[in-house]
């Protein structure tokens, strides 16, 4: 799911700000085209499972009906080695998408991890070693962009550097998108 491009601006500028702070250089800031919000992620999925994935995605997404959603906050993983914003708005709905999306690539036939707890996130930085991060999320608590109305489902492939350089970042390309609710 993505934020629209006046919300990814907000984002932008607050992440500009956590980029000035002492040590921020030894994260490796995500960019702009990769800010997504990851609904059930997928791994590597064959080209013929594609077909089968998106007609499924497609019912899953008009079942749900658009919903209002905000950049808001923030939070870590895998202590200080992913800083990620968080997620504001009708969570009730934005928990049920992301359970359809997960179902949606289990009866395509795609192996899926232990289902756990949806938790809203749109990683903004990692680290490849533990990193304090108590600073960025201090910033991060105050932040909230605006709100906006979540239309559709993307599904977005993505392909990690391959070429070495540092500081390259992964590719996303969005491979499918359908609008939410009965109208979609």
């Amino acid at each position: 799911m993505l934020p629209p491009p006046e919300v990814a601006a907000e984002l932008g500028a607050e992440i500009d700000r956590l980029k000035r702070l002492p040590g921020a250089e030894a994260l490796r800031w995500t960019g702009r085209p990769g800010w997504h919000y990851t609904l059930a992620f997928y791994g590597e999925v064959e080209d013929d499972v594609v077909p089968d994935l998106s007609e499924r995605l497609g019912r899953a997404a008009r079942r749900t009906p658009p919903f209002a959603l905000a950049v808001t906050g923030g939070g870590q993983f895998g202590h200080g080695r992913a800083l990620w914003a968080g997620a504001d708005g009708d969570l009730d709905t934005l928990r049920l998408l992301a359970g359809r999306a997960e179902a949606a690539a289990r009866k395509a036939g795609l192996p899926m991890a232990e289902h756990r707890r949806y938790k809203a996130h749109l990683t903004v930085a990692r680290s490849r070693d533990a990193t304090e991060v108590r600073p960025y999320l201090a910033l991060l608590a105050e932040f909230a962009s605006r709100t906006w109305t979540v239309g559709e489902l993307a599904l977005v492939r993505s392909s990690l550097p391959v070429s070495g350089v540092p500081g390259e970042q992964p590719r996303y390309e969005v491979v499918g998108r359908w609008g939410l609710g009965a109208a979609g």
